[in-house]
């Protein structure tokens, strides 16, 4: 692996906690690149944002964007910023759609965002995201809680805070 193109679509990871609002909001700009150009990774990284949203908003068209992205980028390696509530949804949505069958594909995000680094599994969950993208096949995947699953064997277990193996 000799490059990373990460796509940036906002999500928990990329957000920031809004008191006013008790709640998380999507960064206006990704910190994505500042954190990870920090990380002194021996790969060329290209980075795309296609969006800046809470993943209950993104919608089919962003989805196609991210598929889009992917089959004109010269990487075979991607990484996927991504909110967790919809972030499988995604992933079932790019192996459906995506016509190249010469890459790979790893979706990841967190539940606490990165800006909160003492509480946040962000910086984990990438770091563990980088490192699987050096062992996995060609595919679609999601990383999460230090697990990584196939695009269409995962899903969020809202109540837990976690991913498991979805039950068909």
């Amino acid at each position: 692996m000799e490059k990373i193109h990460f796509i940036i679509t906002g999500g928990t990871i990329d957000s920031h906690w809004d008191p006013i609002k008790d709640t998380a909001v999507a960064n206006e700009r990704s910190i994505m690149p500042d954190f990870v150009l920090r990380l002194n990774l021996p790969f060329q990284l290209d980075f795309t944002t296609v969006c800046m949203k809470d993943s209950r908003e993104i919608n089919d068209e962003d989805r196609m964007q991210i598929v889009r992205t992917i089959e004109a980028s010269n990487s075979a390696t991607f990484l996927i910023t991504h909110g967790t509530y919809t972030m499988a949804e995604t992933a079932r949505f790019i192996k459906g759609h995506l016509k190249r069958k010469d890459c790979t594909v790893l979706i990841t995000g967190s539940f606490v965002p990165l800006t909160d680094i003492i509480r946040s599994d962000g910086g984990f969950n990438m770091g563990f995201a980088i490192a699987q993208l050096q062992h996995l096949g060609h595919g679609v995947y999601l990383a999460m809680n230090a697990q990584v699953f196939e695009a269409d064997q995962a899903e969020k277990i809202i109540h837990e805070g976690r991913f498991a193996p979805r039950i068909s």
